[in-house]
């Protein structure tokens, strides 16, 4: 049989520490022999369904997620299986584990890419993924100040007092991005944007930049000037970059950037490419989410689901023999 694990099943499963965990095994799992297969969106009529699997061997495991768009609230979904026997181990219902796997990669980035000494953060953006941005890069560097800019004042109020219910950084809502910019160590958009929410000149050496929000050619968070200030310009897949990285696309296009100098993250977390060479460098991570994610972290909700007794067991194709 296999489990169904709803929302609230993962929610109460899945911290931060467990999902930042399971992105860094996710990329040393792709280092190793996993396959991550970039999000394919199929047009249907008012939408697009989504899709996205990934192998990851060393877990014994592969898995697909899947969504759609433009009908309302996306319903995300994530199946696991068994990759030595094709066995269906678990369905789960999977809007909080991608916005925590999602804020968990911008985590392992900043814990590879941005300076040790890293004491003020600045978020650009108030949904509920920027607050797990915000959880994550709270959780492996010691931030003190976080400043949080959203386009509207009452969102970004309210947002900076639920953020600051969650850390024990100080949070303060700011009135541009500007201000949310220009003093911080670590810099985090995560928005819908289709224009660039700060220009590239307010950076200071040695911030560190994760661009979360744009996983689409026609949108854009982060200008040219920013790229081409960064030393190193990491995609969490330079494949998947090339289908949806509006903000890297962008600056190709400008003569800005050229593909082959974009470093693939598994290289950064498996040591094989450095993050930084010095404090005065800008990086800038481009997240644009991959279903290894969602399998690694599924794997271990699986297991920790079975432990505790969470979840509902399915009888999925009961009676029925196996196909030879």
């Amino acid at each position: 049989m296999a489990l169904h694990l709803t929302e609230h099943d993962v929610t109460e499963l899945l911290t931060m520490d467990l999902a930042l965990a399971c992105v860094e095994d996710a990329h040393r799992a792709l280092g190793a022999e996993g396959v991550n297969l970039p999000r394919r969106r199929l047009p249907t009529p008012g939408g697009l369904l989504h899709d996205m699997a990934a192998s990851l061997p060393a877990h014994d495991a592969f898995g697909a997620k899947l969504y759609a768009t433009g009908h309302g609230a996306p319903r995300f979904l994530v199946l696991l299986y068994r990759a030595s026997s094709g066995e269906l181990l678990a369905l789960f219902e999977a809007d909080q584990l991608g916005r925590m796997r999602t804020g968990a990669a911008s985590g392992v980035a900043t814990r590879h890419m941005a300076r040790e000494d890293s004491r003020v953060l600045g978020l650009i953006g108030t949904g509920g993924q920027a607050l797990t941005q915000a959880l994550a890069i709270c959780t492996v560097r010691p931030i003190e100040r976080v400043l949080v800019y959203g386009r509207d004042p009452e969102r970004r109020v309210r947002f900076a007092e639920a953020l600051g219910r969650e850390v024990t950084a100080v949070v303060a809502p700011v009135e541009s991005p500007r201000a949310a910019t220009e003093p911080a160590d670590v810099v985090a958009t995560m928005t819908s944007s289709a224009t660039p929410v700060f220009d590239g000149a307010w950076l200071k050496p040695g911030t560190h930049v994760n661009a979360a929000g744009s996983n689409h050619l026609k949108r854009r968070e982060i200008d040219g000037l920013t790229v081409a200030r960064a030393a190193r310009v990491v995609a969490d897949s330079v494949e998947q970059a090339r289908l949806e990285s509006g903000d890297l696309a962008a600056a190709v296009a400008e003569g800005r950037l050229k593909w082959e100098d974009v470093v693939e993250f598994t290289d950064v977390v498996c040591g094989r490419s450095p993050g930084r060479a010095t404090d005065d460098e800008i990086t800038l991570f481009e997240s644009h989410g991959l279903a290894a994610w969602d399998v690694a972290a599924a794997s271990a909700l699986h297991q920790l689901a079975l432990k505790r007794g969470l979840g509902v067991e399915i009888p999925l194709f009961a009676g029925q023999a196996p196909v030879s």
